[in-house]
């Protein structure tokens, strides 16, 4: 508890059991009296834990802590500790584990959690001694957060737990062979100035390495010196705010047409934070072959992994960007930006008003995000479980602040949404407005095949009365994969159609208001009112069954060939 302390920790996402029991028993004093120091969130499964971690730590900027027992309470961790090592979500997962005395004997709830963990963590260590806590934790809190930030799984043996020690804190600042912030070569940020400086046609990409680095200002100032237009990848969609003209859209198979197409056409790409997904780039054969590329990046083992670059510059964004904003010379490339909107204007026509603003027919997740995104205040977060409820929430939602965005990226997790939501509800609290203390709106958007994924963390948010504002898109159906059915496999639709149950009667169970909304005349008043009731709220909308995302591109296609229709 004092080694949490001294990292200031506040909020723990946990379930107890056998293991760790004695952290827990130690934590009760912690958590009541005179000596509260944390909010300990008892989630009703452990993968709940690790997602509800990483929903805290995007919107706060702080290491998130998950908190749970050996067996299957570590092994229900591993989907949120290979979610965030693909994000870049820093995340501490403290595990119980057996007495050492016990470790290989196939003790009861013992599992090699330091070999199952390693390949998906940034670090993963094994406490075997009280006096290797206090290091413990603050070497893995220290290798979480800095550099390119990622989960940190500790395994307390349970000797380690009992056993008695003078306290004496540490504090890890340095670890050999590992440099999380590489040194600034001013010669590769000469040579990328030089690149930008001559470009007729720049494109920037922002992903979330922005976010993760702090330098959303940063990237304004680099952008409207030189007057480029930037794309966001899905992560990177706070970054830079939805109105800034400047900003040309979502990159990636689901993103902006116009942006998409014009990668192709760019004489100068630069990448700032970000992966070159496979989901941004199609096929990397054909991707953006007549442009010289810049890739801004913490994390070396990411240049030329995927697109090969002209210049590297290797460090943290916070640093390089200003650094190459210096070496810039102002400029104007009003006909290069203007070329986007006759594209945009067609994506417009044919996919973005018949979304939002249908006329008739049932309704379409696009205008249900839409109708949340008018009302919604300029600082809500947006949660996202994983499909076509992703998709059309990441296009449709506007971001007006920073982190304002918690998604699964990387791998896609279904069961995602609600727990994250919940946890960012706890990041999202004592903003002071005008000397008053206010609360940023939660609004986590999921469709019925992830809300039942993780429906038992209703019970989290009803114990809590977490103000997750719950938008079930509900088109009784596997959406996504339904689409990719109807599309690349004959419209055989195998086993994607969801029975379902009634989704009333449960948030009655639960003690959560609920409305659902079948008729489009009644969508704007039942937004406003889950938006405007104190508490969670459950807003059921029955969508059409099979609202396909648009635009896209066909996977291991080429960007350009982006379709508008089917």
């Amino acid at each position: 508890m004092r080694a949490l302390q001294a990292e200031g920790v506040k909020t723990i996402f946990g379930y107890p059991g056998g293991t760790i029991m004695p952290v827990y028993d130690a934590l009760f004093d912690y958590t009541r009296g005179e000596k509260k120091c944390f909010d300990h969130i008892l989630v009703r499964h452990e993968q709940a834990a690790t997602h509800a971690a990483e929903g805290y730590a995007r919107v706060s900027g702080k290491v998130g802590v998950a908190l749970v027992t050996s067996g299957p309470g570590v092994t229900n961790t591993l989907t949120g500790i290979a979610d965030a090592m693909l994000d870049s979500t820093p995340i501490v997962v403290i595990a119980g584990q057996v007495p050492i005395t016990a470790l290989g004997t196939d003790a009861f709830q013992e599992v090699d959690l330091v070999g199952v963990s390693q390949p998906i963590s940034k670090w993963s260590y094994q406490i075997r001694r009280a006096e290797d806590v206090a290091w413990a934790v603050s070497r893995a809190f220290y290798i979480a957060r800095t550099g390119r930030p990622g989960p940190v799984v500790l395994d307390f043996a349970k000797n380690a737990q009992t056993e008695e020690i003078d306290w004496e804190p540490r504090k890890v600042d340095f670890v050999r062979s590992y440099v999380p912030y590489p040194k600034l070569d001013e010669e590769a940020v000469r040579q990328a100035a030089e690149l930008i400086n001559n470009a007729k046609r720049p494109l920037a990409l922002v992903g979330q390495g922005v976010e993760l680095g702090n330098a959303q200002e940063e990237l304004k100032a680099f952008l409207e010196k030189a007057d480029i237009p930037a794309g966001r990848t899905m992560l990177g969609l706070s970054a830079l705010p939805s109105n800034h003209p400047l900003n040309v859209g979502m990159l990636g198979m689901h993103g902006n047409y116009a942006v998409n197409l014009k990668e192709q056409k760019c004489d100068v790409l630069i990448a700032i934070g970000m992966r070159f997904s496979d989901r941004v780039t199609g096929n990397t054969k054909t991707y953006a072959k007549q442009a010289k590329i810049i890739h801004l990046d913490i994390d070396r083992s990411e240049i030329d992994k995927c697109v090969k670059t002209d210049v590297a510059v290797v460090a943290d964004c916070k640093e390089s960007l200003p650094a190459l904003t210096a070496l810039l010379d102002s400029n104007d490339h009003t006909e290069w930006r203007e070329s986007f909107k006759e594209l945009d204007e067609k994506e417009r026509t044919k996919v973005i008003e018949p979304a939002i603003h249908p006329k008739e027919g049932p309704l379409l997740m696009g205008e249900v995000v839409n109708a949340v995104a008018e009302q919604a205040e300029d600082d809500a977060v947006l949660v996202t479980d994983v499909g076509q409820n992703q998709l059309f929430a990441t296009r449709y939602f506007k971001y007006h602040h920073k982190r304002s965005l918690c998604t699964s990226g990387g791998l896609g997790t279904m069961g995602y949404g609600m727990p994250a939501a919940i946890g960012a509800t706890f990041a999202a609290k004592r903003i002071e407005e005008r000397g008053e203390r206010r609360d940023r709106q939660v609004c986590c958007f999921m469709g019925d095949g992830g809300f039942q994924m993780c429906i038992e963390e209703l019970g989290t948010i009803m114990e809590q009365k977490a103000p997750v504002k719950m938008i079930l898109m509900n088109n009784h159906y596997l959406g996504n994969v339904r689409q990719w059915q109807d599309m690349f496999w004959m419209r055989r639709k195998s086993f994607t159609k969801m029975l379902n149950p009634r989704y009333e009667l449960i948030a009655q169970g639960y003690g959560i208001p609920y409305q659902a909304v079948t008729d489009r005349k009644d969508l704007a008043a039942a937004v406003e009112r889950m938006l405007t009731t104190d508490g969670p709220f459950i807003l059921e909308c029955a969508i059409k069954e099979d609202d396909d995302v648009l635009p896209m591109t066909p996977p291991g296609m080429n960007v350009d060939d982006m379709m508008l229709e089917i």
